[in-house]
């Protein structure tokens, strides 16, 4: 009697996934899908994850080198000098940082990670069929209870039914510094929002919005105590400004 098949490794979906495989093995991961479901399934939500990382950051590739990197790689005496100059011109243009989108004070712009892993949170998830949120809107009541609790304050889920989308749910992920929820929301055409919130960012009032492009991603940011918000969707700017107001005043009540 022949012992079944062993499944293969997890390097080795991944691998498949990479197109690191050579023929026969691939061949062979191939016939394992074909006839594992659940296994075919998982490889095809990476592929799929990996096809959204690569239309939204791809266009990064072509950037130039960031500047910071740059006087990284200089000599010491070279970077000193760099850094010197950098200061007096810091100075000299009054140290303004960030886009401010409401509000006409200029002022120093949030983490810039708070809008790029808002934009990764939402390309990962958005494109999810069958699992887009951990729990979904019709336990809406749990879902706000849950992530206050891992998050350490009480939430707030705004709504954007007037806006022509309905919240799908939310999930809880990690942060840079602790735990971090995503709200989803979903329009008639199947368009998506997330709104990702964390709360350890140092006290602030500024509450003005700043915006971000990443990739095709728009993302609306913005402080409020200790607790930062960014909005992320493939939408026209100003249509995601007027959720992003729609977002705020609900969460300031």
């Amino acid at each position: 009697m022949n012992a079944p098949p062993q499944r293969p490794p997890e390097g080795d979906f991944h691998a498949y996934v990479d197109g690191r495989l050579e023929a026969a093995r691939r061949a062979e991961i191939e016939s394992w899908l074909a006839a594992h479901a659940d296994d075919a399934e998982r490889v095809t939500a990476w592929r799929r994850h990996k096809e959204a990382l690569s239309a939204a950051f791809d266009g990064a590739l072509e950037d130039p080198v960031p500047e910071h990197l740059l006087r990284a790689a200089r000599p010491r005496q070279t970077r000193r000098l760099w850094g010197i100059a950098a200061a007096l011109a810091w100075l000299s243009v009054g140290g303004i940082v960030g886009f401010v989108v409401r509000g006409a004070t200029p002022a120093a712009a949030p983490a810039p990670s708070l809008a790029h892993n808002a934009a990764i949170a939402h390309v990962v998830y958005s494109p999810e069929v069958r699992h887009p949120v951990e729990v979904g809107a019709d336990q809406e009541a749990h879902l706000v209870q849950w992530l206050s609790k891992r998050l350490g304050v009480p939430l707030k889920v705004p709504h954007f039914a007037a806006e022509g989308f309905d919240l799908v749910g939310g999930r809880l992920l990690p942060g840079d510094k602790g735990p971090v929820a995503q709200f989803m929301y979903q329009d008639a055409q199947g368009r998506r929002l997330t709104l990702y919130v964390h709360t350890d960012a140092a006290e602030n009032r500024d509450t003005a919005f700043r915006y971000a492009l990443e990739g095709k991603i728009g993302v609306f940011y913005w402080l409020d105590g200790r607790s930062g918000y960014a909005l992320s969707g493939e939408l026209p700017r100003e249509q995601l400004l007027r959720i992003a107001e729609a977002a705020y005043k609900q969460l300031d009540l």
